[in-house]
């Protein structure tokens, strides 16, 4: 850690989470990270709406209304080949000068977005999707794997808190107002600016990222996709409870992709709503996984640990109970009318599905941000981006896969309850294979609740 940011004496020891928002080691990192989501989603979503609602004027296709999942489709797939290559760059490189030249990306690519726009070209556009999830998949090696350079270990569960929580919200914002610009006569002159300021606003604060000198400086890069896929997984499984942890994460993103995806048809068709509960249901479980993640340090600091894997075993059960009365609570059937939101708010089903999502959501920030620590704290420094690399890879591919499936198990003609269902009872399934391949989570647990001593 460089000595212009490193706090003094025991500093570390006595943060609060929410003091490192004052520390040049961490915001400038926060803003940067907090911007970049917001961008991805409010272009993503603007781009969603317009293709979803004006699909005619883009496109002579037969079937447009695939054109949404194929734009999410090419969001995702920078993850796969460039995830490896991200990885051997902030192991490389200075990864303070390498989230400037992401950032700076970022710009780039938003002018291709206003190009496309006046060109009115379909191809274009999808094409700046495409490149936007290439800068994300550049960005998350380097995200994740400076924390442990500019914080102390003691720090690590709450700057992963802040960071998940301010991801969370940038998503919730970033799909909220690219859903409302998409909406708005001249909407798209709207998008454009606003990204830009944005994009423009994230590199700045990259700028002021204090340096992250590189661990492995002599690394030779290998240009072979899928041959450093599998070294950068091999690097991961090289210490037993970072993999586990990998693999927990991963499946937190597809348990969390599986019910965003899903969200819109279950308000629509199973509790009779419309797009304002939608938005309300989003905001509920983005404000739970936020507060949930901001809890960790608290919790964590009960035991005077830095890391406390006790709380994803405690996380993975809450989160397993209220998947479970999701599904169950859900309505057997509705009127088949839209009803008003006001009118929805009046009805006590709809407060359970509220609270549902909320413990969730919480429960989930419990589960996730204690992996991330994990992971972080007992990676190797010299090839800490590569394993994280592995980690983003293996999201990209959990996120796809349970998408796939669920689409091909509703196709069979299962209802979005059944599907909520069989998800929970495979959550705790999931879980359980962890903990058993890894005992150290549930002996934490036990010793976290008082049932066992240190």
């Amino acid at each position: 850690m460089n000595d212009d940011i490193k706090p003094s004496g025991n500093e570390g020891s006595q943060h609060s989470q929410f003091a490192l928002l004052r520390e040049r080691r961490f915001w400038p990192l926060f803003v940067t990270q907090f911007l970049g989501a917001f961008n991805d989603n409010a272009y993503k979503n603007a781009l969603l709406i317009l293709l979803s609602f004006g699909a005619a004027s883009w496109t002579s296709m037969e079937k447009p209304e695939v054109l949404p999942h194929i734009a999410t489709g090419l969001f995702i797939l920078p993850f796969f080949p460039f995830s490896a290559m991200a990885g051997q760059l902030a192991d490389k490189f200075d990864k303070a000068r390498l989230a400037r030249w992401v950032k700076a990306l970022e710009i780039l690519i938003i002018v291709l977005v206003a190009v496309g726009f006046w060109l009115h070209s379909l191809p274009v556009l999808l094409t700046a999707l495409c490149l936007l999830g290439l800068q994300s998949t550049l960005f998350g090696p380097l995200k994740y794997a400076i924390l442990p350079q500019h914080l102390h270990t003691n720090e690590l569960v709450g700057g992963n808190a802040l960071v998940e929580a301010g991801t969370f919200v940038a998503i919730l914002l970033g799909t909220l107002i690219g859903g409302v610009l998409a909406g708005l006569n001249g909407g798209v002159v709207w998008i454009v600016g606003i990204c830009f300021i944005v994009a423009l606003g994230g590199f700045l604060a990259s700028c002021r990222i204090p340096a992250a000198p590189a661990p492995a400086p002599e690394l030779k890069i290998s240009l072979n996709p899928f041959s450093e896929t599998l070294h950068c997984i091999g690097l991961a499984r090289r210490e037993r409870s970072v993999f586990q942890s990998i693999l927990g994460i991963s499946w937190f993103w597809a348990y969390g992709a599986l019910l965003l995806a899903q969200l819109p048809s279950f308000t629509k068709t199973v509790l009779g709503g419309n797009e304002g509960l939608v938005t309300v249901l989003l905001a509920v479980f983005s404000v739970g996984i936020g507060a949930g993640s901001l809890i960790c340090e608290k919790l964590t600091r009960r035991r005077g640990k830095a890391v406390e894997p006790g709380l994803v075993p405690i996380g993975a059960l809450g989160m397993t109970i209220f998947g479970l009365d999701l599904a169950l609570g859900s309505p057997a059937s509705t009127s088949g009318m839209e009803q008003p939101l006001f009118e929805m708010l009046h009805q006590a089903s709809t407060w359970r599905i509220f609270f549902d999502l909320l413990m969730l959501g919480g429960f989930g920030g419990l589960y996730c941000v204690p992996l991330y620590a994990l992971m972080q704290q007992r990676s190797q420094t010299e090839f800490r981006a590569r394993i994280i690399a592995a980690n983003n890879i293996l999201n990209a591919l959990f996120m796809v896969l349970i998408v796939v499936g669920a689409s091909v198990f509703l196709w069979q003609g299962f209802k979005i309850p059944t599907l909520l269902l069989c998800v929970a009872v495979l959550h705790g399934i999931v879980t359980i294979y962890i903990f058993s391949v890894v005992p150290e989570f549930f002996i934490r647990a036990m010793v976290w609740l008082g049932w066992r001593r240190e």
